[in-house]
C-alpha cells in the first residue's frame, strides 16, 4: 500500500513538474512574442503544439508571429487551424483573409472576408464586392513599369534605395558586425545601416566601405532617408537612439524616430531629432515635397485613422510646424507607410489597408486643380504582388526609379528592384475647316478602341485644340462630329512608337456642311500607288496624275481637294508616318508644278498605318499586292464650285 502511495505521488508530481515546465514554456513563449522577437518566439509555441499544451492559444500565436514575420506561406497554414477552432475572435477570420492573399488564393480569401464580415466584422461593402473586379482590372491591364536587375542586392534585408547626383543610397541590414547585440530580435538579421554606391558601380560587392561615412549610422537601426536638393541635409529613421543613450517608452519599447544630419566635409554628422518626436510612438519613412517646404512621412501617432497614416509637416526657415494627417482618401484603418513625392508633386506609398495583391501594395494619388488629393491608384503588376512591396522611389525624369519586395525569386528577405517605365502617350492635335483652315472649337472627339467601345469624349477648346491620354501599343478609331460639319472619322495607332516619344499629333480636316456643293458630275479621282519604302512617283502613275491635272485646270477650274497619303503596315509606326507625308508631298509638288494654284490644295497629308484598306495589318499574313493596296494617295473633293 505504502509502494502504491509513492507511485501515485511520483506520477502526481511528475504531472506537476510537467505542467510547471509547459507552464514556463508558454510564459517564455509569449515573453518572446511580447517584445517582438518573432523568430524565437515561433520556436517556443511549436515547441508548446508538440508538447500539446494549450495548443488552440498557441496556434493562434504562431499564425501571428508568422504574420509580423510578413511570411504569408507558413501564416496560412496556422490560420487555417485557428478559424476552424470554437470561439475563436472574429479578427482571426481576416487575418486568415489576408494571408491568403498573400499566397494568392482570392477566391478563398474573399470567402473568409465574407465570414468576417457576417461575424460583425468591420469592412466597406463596395471593397469587398468589387475585389474579382478589380483584381481582373489589375492583372489584364497593360504593364507600364519593366524591372531590371539589381547587383548590390545580399541575403540580408535592402530597401530604400534613393537616387542622388549619380549615387544611390539604400538601407541593409548586410552588416553582422562582431557582436551578438547586432541581431535585432524581430527577425534575427543584424540591425539596418545606411550604404551609399556610386549608380555605375560595376562591383556588385558592398561591404562596410560603402557604409555611409559620419555618424548617421548606430548600432540600432538607421535609415530609410531623404536628400535636400543641394545634398547638405539629410533626414533618415533611426531607433530612438541619439547621444549614445537608447530611449524607450513606458513599456521599455524603443519606438523610431526622425533625425536631421548634416553633409560636412564629405561626412554626415550633427545629429538633430526633430521637434515632433516622441517616445510614445514611432515616426519614420521621412520624405521631402519637391519644393521642400513639407517633410512627410509615417508615423502610428495617436489620432489617426489607424494603425500607421501618412502625415506631414511644414518646413519654414529650418523650423518645424505641427504634423497633419494627409486625410482619408490616403490613410485607412490598417497601415499607410513610406511615402515618396515625385518630381511632379504626386504622393506615393505602401498600403495594406486599400484593395491590394496581397500584403502591402505601393499606391499613386492623383490630386485635382487645388492640389486636394481626390483618389488613389494602385501601380498593379510588376511593381506590387502577394508579398510586401514598398519604399517606392521615382527619379526626375519621372521614368526609372527603385522599390523593393520580398517577394519569391529574390536574392534576400527583402531585395531592391529598379524599373523602367514607359511614359504615358498623348494624343495632341486641332480640329480644323478645310474651306479656310481655321480651328472648329467645341468640336466633340470621341477615342474608340477598335471594338467600337467608347474609350474618351471630349470637346475641342477656342483654339480648336483637344488633348488625349492613349495606350501605348494599341489600335483606335477617332470620331469628330459638330453641328454644321460633315462628321469625321479615321483610325489611328501607336504602335512601335518610340518610348522616349511622349506625344503624337494629329490634326483634323471637317467640312462644312453649308459650303459642300452638290456635284453634278461624277468626277474620276482614282488613287496612285507606290513601291514599297518610296515615296517616289512610279512611271506608271504619272498619267492618272496627268490626268488630274488636266481635270482641275480645264475640267472643273474651281473644284478645290485635299491629298490623303498612306502606307502598309510594315515597318516602324513613327517611321512609316514620314514615309506617308514625303507621299503626299512628292503628289503636292508634282500638281503645282504642272500648273495647279496651291490654294485649291486645301492640305497634303500623310497617315501612316492608318485607313488600311484590306485589314493587312501586322497581326495578318499578307501578299505583296495585298499591302500595294495600302500604299497609296487618293484625292478628296472638298467642293466643286
Amino acid at each position: 500500500m505504502k509502494l502504491k502511495n509513492y507511485i501515485i505521488t511520483g506520477i502526481v508530481l511528475l504531472i506537476t513538474i510537467c505542467a510547471f515546465a509547459q507552464n514556463d514554456t508558454q510564459k517564455k513563449a509569449d515573453n518572446l512574442f511580447n517584445n517582438f522577437a518573432f523568430v524565437q518566439a515561433t520556436n517556443a509555441y511549436h515547441d508548446l503544439i508538440n508538447e500539446g499544451f494549450n495548443t488552440d492559444y498557441a496556434t493562434r500565436q504562431l499564425a501571428d508571429s508568422y504574420a509580423y514575420l510578413r511570411n504569408p506561406d507558413s501564416a496560412v497554414v496556422y490560420y487555417e487551424k485557428a478559424v476552424k477552432q470554437n470561439n475563436v475572435p472574429i479578427e482571426y477570420y481576416y487575418n486568415y483573409s489576408q494571408a491568403l492573399r498573400g499566397v494568392k488564393d482570392y477566391e478563398a480569401s474573399r470567402v473568409w472576408m465574407k465570414q468576417f464580415k457576417d461575424a460583425g466584422g468591420n469592412i466597406e461593402e463596395q471593397r469587398f464586392l468589387k475585389d474579382s473586379d478589380f483584381l481582373n482590372s489589375i492583372f489584364n491591364a497593360k504593364k507600364q513599369y519593366f524591372l531590371k536587375h539589381i547587383k548590390f542586392n545580399s541575403k540580408f534585408s535592402e530597401f530604400g534605395a534613393y537616387e542622388h547626383d549619380g549615387n544611390i543610397y539604400f538601407t541593409s541590414s548586410r552588416d553582422k558586425g562582431d557582436l551578438k547585440k547586432h541581431i535585432n530580435g524581430w527577425d534575427e538579421e543584424p540591425f539596418l545601416n545606411i550604404y551609399v554606391i556610386h549608380k555605375n558601380a560595376n562591383d556588385s560587392i558592398v561591404n562596410g566601405k560603402s557604409k555611409l561615412k559620419g555618424q548617421v549610422n548606430s548600432v540600432y537601426h538607421d535609415g530609410p532617408l531623404t536628400l535636400t536638393k543641394d545634398g547638405k541635409t539629410m533626414y533618415f529613421s533611426r531607433t530612438d537612439f541619439i547621444k549614445n543613450i537608447l530611449g524607450r517608452n513606458n513599456e521599455g519599447i524603443s519606438n523610431l524616430k526622425i533625425y536631421k544630419a548634416s553633409l560636412v566635409e564629405d561626412k554626415w554628422t550633427n545629429i538633430e531629432e526633430l521637434p515632433f518626436n516622441s517616445n510614445h510612438f514611432s515616426n519614420a519613412h521621412p520624405a521631402l515635397s519637391e519644393d521642400e517646404s513639407k517633410l512627410y512621412f509615417a508615423s502610428d501617432r495617436s489620432g489617426g485613422k489607424g494603425g500607421s497614416d501618412i502625415y506631414y509637416v511644414d518646413i519654414h526657415n529650418g523650423t518645424f510646424g505641427k504634423p497633419k494627417n494627409v486625410g482619408s482618401v490616403v490613410n485607412t484603418n490598417k497601415n499607410e507607410k513610406f511615402p515618396f513625392i515625385n518630381s511632379e508633386g504626386a504622393l506615393f506609398f505602401s498600403s495594406d489597408g486599400h484593395p491590394g495583391l496581397g500584403l502591402l501594395d505601393v499606391f499613386g494619388t492623383v490630386s485635382n486643380e487645388s492640389k486636394n488629393i481626390v483618389s488613389i491608384i494602385n501601380l498593379g503588376t510588376p511593381v506590387n504582388s502577394s508579398k510586401d512591396d514598398f519604399s517606392f522611389f521615382m527619379n526626375e525624369d519621372g521614368l526609372s526609379g527603385y522599390f523593393a519586395s520580398n517577394r519569391h525569386g529574390g536574392v534576400g528577405s527583402d531585395d531592391i528592384y529598379a524599373y523602367d517605365r514607359l511614359p504615358q502617350l498623348n494624343l495632341d492635335g486641332t480640329v480644323y475647316d478645310t474651306i479656310n483652315n481655321s480651328p472648329i472649337s467645341n468640336a466633340m472627339v470621341t477615342l474608340l478602341d477598335i471594338n467600337n467601345n467608347v474609350i474618351a469624349k471630349l470637346q475641342t477648346d477656342n483654339n480648336g485644340h483637344y488633348s488625349i491620354n492613349i495606350d501605348r501599343d494599341a489600335d483606335y478609331v477617332v470620331k469628330v462630329n459638330k453641328d454644321g460639319f460633315v462628321d469625321y472619322e479615321n483610325a489611328l495607332t501607336s504602335k512601335s512608337i518610340d518610348r522616349n516619344v511622349k506625344t503624337v499629333t494629329n490634326d483634323f480636316s471637317m467640312q462644312p456642311e453649308a459650303k459642300v456643293e452638290e456635284i453634278t458630275e461624277i468626277v474620276k479621282l482614282s488613287p496612285i500607288y507606290y513601291t514599297y519604302n518610296s515615296s517616289k512617283i512610279r512611271n506608271e502613275d504619272l498619267q492618272e496624275l496627268d490626268s488630274m491635272v488636266n481635270t482641275m485646270l480645264n475640267i472643273h477650274p474651281n473644284m478645290t481637294i485635299r491629298i490623303e497619303s498612306y502606307s502598309d503596315s510594315r515597318g516602324p509606326a513613327n517611321y512609316n508616318y514620314k514615309l506617308s507625308q514625303d507621299r503626299a508631298n512628292a503628289t503636292y509638288k508634282y500638281l503645282v508644278n504642272k500648273g495647279v494654284n496651291p490654294d485649291r490644295i486645301i492640305d497634303y497629308k500623310g497617315y501612316g498605318e492608318e485607313k488600311l484598306t484590306n485589314g493587312c495589318d501586322s497581326t495578318t499574313k499578307c501578299t505583296e499586292a495585298q499591302h500595294q493596296k495600302n500604299r497609296r494617295t487618293q484625292f478628296i473633293v472638298v467642293k466643286m464650285k
